[in-house]
């Protein structure tokens, strides 16, 4: 009986410390955050980053995507805390077409959509018939459309918000620019390598890996005013979780920004 009694108080005693464990951990994995991000800049960023979230308390992973379908789905399934790679208007997109309830937890930086070519030097050059190339990333459509209309090449029409500005909304196109935006964003570098169009709209992110420097390669580059920052998404309601705001925070320290000016030359532009 006293055998009994001691094995059932071992077992008691084995089953507090087996759940104080299991609290400890779930406490440890409050403070641990996976975040998603495009390989540059975000991913870099992200991981200058760590130390010094490391010293707030807080141990961040980071998972990259090569595509911009990826992230907000892994975001949206509980895979990821954050991701970090996008801008609004393209968030909002995914929201609409597929369900998601993402939200903002902040800006953190411009990504400056520049127009490439290997065929002109200035937007002035073009010549009629020229084959303009975009992504199939419709959240951009407008901001190529807006270089375009600064540059003197095409007109919106009247009442259009350029943010959803689209092709079908341009009103005058003198030169009969001619506009394809079938492709994905990451094989925008390769379009531009192989001559297939007189200008060819990348964005920074991709423009850095292909080996390009969108202050000195661009014919044009989007102005530093543009309403595109990329952003950390959430799922609504995560923003206020300590681990985010700890995040947002290192990521727009004055420190974090000089080291963005200073490792991109003007490609990266962090925001207030």
């Amino acid at each position: 009986m006293m055998k009994k009694s001691l094995f059932l108080i071992a077992a008691v005693l084995l089953t507090g410390v087996t759940l104080a464990g299991c609290g400890q951990k779930k406490q440890a994995d409050s403070n641990t955050i996976t975040v998603g991000a495009s390989a540059m800049p975000h991913a870099e960023i992200l991981k200058h980053i760590q130390p010094e979230l490391k010293k707030e308390g807080v141990n961040l992973k980071i998972k990259v995507f090569s595509d911009y379908v990826l992230p907000n789905k892994a975001l949206d399934s509980g895979e990821l805390d954050a991701n970090y790679y996008q801008h609004v208007p393209f968030m909002k997109k995914a929201n609409k077409d597929n369900g998601y309830h993402l939200v903002s937890a902040g800006s953190i930086h411009l990504e400056p959509l520049g127009l490439y070519s290997k065929q002109v030097k200035k937007l002035s050059e073009v010549k009629d018939g020229a084959k303009v190339l975009v992504s199939s990333s419709q959240p951009d459509w407008g901001r190529v459309l807006t270089i375009l209309k600064d540059g003197g090449l095409i007109t919106l029409k009247a009442g259009v918000n350029a943010e959803n500005a689209t092709f079908k909304d341009i009103a005058t196109n003198p030169k009969h620019l001619k506009f394809e935006y079938t492709f994905e964003p990451k094989l925008m570098p390769e379009l531009l390598k192989n001559d297939e169009g007189t200008l060819v709209a990348i964005n920074s992110n991709y423009a850095v890996q292909g080996g390009l420097n969108p202050e000195k390669d661009a014919v044009a580059l989007e102005k530093q005013s543009s309403p595109y920052a990329n952003i950390v998404a959430v799922n609504k309601g995560d923003q206020n979780k300590p681990a985010i705001k700890k995040l947002v925070k290192v990521l727009k320290s004055q420190s974090t920004q000089t080291w963005i000016k200073n490792k991109w030359h003007g490609a990266v532009l962090p925001v207030e």
